[in-house]
């Protein structure tokens, strides 16, 4: 793409098929502070950034990123004339294309039982995944980059998205701050784990039971405990000494898992806790996962 001025707006449109990881994408986008928003008709693209544009106070939001398939009912073709009068109006506009092989999309679909958006029109599964390949064709021809899906899982593509396609990813080192369950594994992506079954379980509290780690009732249970403020504090002295160096070499991110026995509550709280403290330290690529949870 040329080069834009740095300070113009952003605007990403996420497109593809459903079942792609699509959501996924988008939802990443907006963990990384860009405004989003899903299924927005193509034809209100023009009026969606002229509404940014307008307003001058500086209250506007300066990244977005939309999702545009083909539940918005519109001719895809359009695009292209869409994008060129966002880019006229000063935004700066890349497209992304997810797709996925018939075989991965049918087996998410499997997984998660839910229905095509095309199924309305009786089609079977195979038949609407084949007819969305084929309204979805523009958006596919105009995308600058066009990301197969098949082999990645939900976290795979996450730290895709975070250090390939958010702003300046070249210069600053991102951060993903990662909750999971040890009965299903480390994740292998992970660059720092850190066990936190050595710490109070609010599983054993009956009314913190079916809550998570991001809820108050949890947080305000383990920050109680002084063992939770001991490992805090001994890991935040850790990660402060020495994520600087990565980000003084050639990587542009980093994983940092935390597990716990079911990824609920303990890991979920850490990975949001360290997220925090990471934005409070002046890091601003900073994005959480929880894995058995997202």
């Amino acid at each position: 793409m040329s080069t834009v001025d740095p300070s113009a707006p952003t605007l990403i449109i996420v497109s593809g098929l459903s079942g792609s990881g699509k959501s996924v994408a988008l939802k990443t986008f907006e963990d990384q502070d860009y405004y989003c928003s899903d299924n927005l008709p193509i034809n209100l693209l023009p009026d969606f950034v002229r509404s940014l544009l307008a307003n001058h106070d500086g209250s506007a939001p300066r990244r977005l990123a939309v999702g545009i398939d083909v539940r918005g009912q519109a001719d895809l073709s359009q695009l292209g004339d869409w994008r060129q009068l966002a880019t006229d109006a000063g935004v700066e506009v890349k497209v992304l294309f997810f797709e996925a092989s018939d075989e991965a999309v049918l087996k998410r679909y499997a997984d998660t039982r839910r229905r095509h958006p095309l199924s309305q029109l009786g089609l079977s599964l195979p038949e609407a995944i084949a007819r969305e390949r084929e309204l979805t064709a523009p958006l596919r021809r105009e995308a600058d980059a066009v990301i197969d899906t098949s082999a990645l899982n939900v976290h795979q593509l996450r730290r895709r998205i975070i250090t390939e396609f958010t702003l300046d990813h070249a210069t600053r080192l991102s951060l993903l701050f990662e909750s999971f369950a040890y009965k299903r594994g480390v994740p292998a992506e992970a660059d720092f784990v850190f066990d936190a079954r050595v710490l109070p379980n609010p599983h054993w509290d009956p009314e913190l039971r079916a809550l998570s780690g991001r809820e108050p009732g949890v947080r305000e249970y383990l920050e109680a405990q002084p063992d939770v403020q001991r490992y805090l504090e001994q890991l935040m002295d850790f990660l402060d000494t020495w994520l600087p160096k990565l980000g003084d070499g050639t990587r542009s991110y980093v994983t940092v898992a935390f597990g716990c026995t079911g990824g609920k509550h303990r890991s979920v709280f850490l990975a949001e806790r360290m997220a925090r403290h990471a934005r409070e330290m002046g890091w601003e690529d900073v994005a959480t996962y929880h894995r058995e949870q997202d």
